[in-house]
């Protein structure tokens, strides 16, 4: 990583101390739809896992220090997506430039699961999650991203040192294998996360900002870590999903994307938007404390979405 993208990075991930954050609901702008971002402190944790079961890129276990940001409350619904997808004022091609509406699905990619308003959205590959976030911004007027994977493990843990879940503690948060019946659900059905924060664990995979790394628990800064773009894949997803055994929810598991997540796209080129076998993949938003300047967000949307 370059110096000066180094330092873009970071003056848009790392945040002063601030006053403390409050819980507020987001409207967007043009509808009747808010979601509720939850306040997180800034805190020190220990990001990866010492557990003997955990995979060999869950450690070793670190301690960083991240800033205070916000989280959605929730995984995006169809309701929020839909306001994004169908807005007919965007343009819609292959080619991303500004704000760009993603393309038409050629077939139902909720193979028939559901696409209600409380239903998480899904099958969407990490440009067109940060292309909802830049839209997001477009209609609110904050800085809207996806998560780094340690804020998306912090936001896990909710302050435990280590938060593991038995199977049967599982099925009162977490929708996955043992009791999805092969399907996602609506978001917020489970109990929340001590922090107040639902479907962390199963229902469906959250992307993050970062690139895969096997070795990104041996990588990370002290401070706010994130890791630069680079090639399509692997990009980092967290949390889990409805197809998933108990034994893979864990807050420190790491999935990284792979190109058969869009092998039965016939189109040549691949969608840059949707992934056809990506069907358990979704989004969750958050918003740093500090409002970064309008030219320092355009380079960092620029960065994911060229």
């Amino acid at each position: 990583m370059t110096n000066k993208l180094k330092l873009l990075l970071l003056t848009l991930i790392t945040l002063p101390a601030y006053a403390q954050l409050k819980t507020y609901d987001q409207k967007i702008s043009g509808s009747e739809v808010t979601f509720k971002m939850v306040a997180l402190p800034e805190g020190k944790f220990q990001i990866g896992s010492k557990s003997m079961s955990a995979d060999a890129d869950e450690g070793p276990a670190t301690e960083i220090e991240l800033s205070s940001f916000w989280m959605a409350e929730h995984e995006v619904t169809f309701e929020e997506w839909d306001l994004y997808f169908k807005d007919m004022s965007l343009p819609q091609s292959k080619t991303i430039d500004g704000v760009t509406r993603a393309t038409p699905q050629y077939i139902d990619l909720t193979w028939g699961m559901g696409r209600d308003a409380k239903h998480p959205t899904n099958s969407m590959s990490q440009q067109a999650a940060m292309m909802y976030c830049k839209w997001l911004y477009s209609k609110t007027g904050f800085f809207y991203r996806l998560p780094t994977e340690a804020e998306w493990e912090y936001a896990c843990k909710a302050g435990s040192p280590s938060y593991t879940l038995t199977p049967d503690e599982l099925k009162e948060t977490s929708y996955f294998k043992d009791n999805s019946d092969g399907k996602f659900h609506h978001v917020k059905e489970k109990k929340p996360n001590a922090w107040g924060l639902y479907d962390m664990l199963g229902n469906v995979s959250e992307w993050t900002v970062d690139q895969y790394d096997p070795a990104y628990y041996q990588k990370i800064n002290a401070k706010d870590p994130i890791t630069q773009p680079g090639s399509k894949y692997p990009r980092t997803t967290r949390g889990g999903s409805y197809l998933d055994a108990a034994g893979q929810l864990r807050c420190s598991n790491r999935t990284p994307s792979d190109a058969k997540w869009n092998q039965r796209d016939p189109q040549i080129p691949k969608s840059r938007w949707w992934l056809t076998d990506g069907m358990f993949v979704g989004i969750r938003v958050v918003r740093p404390s500090r409002q970064p300047s309008k030219e320092e967000i355009e380079k960092f949307y620029d960065l994911y979405l060229k």
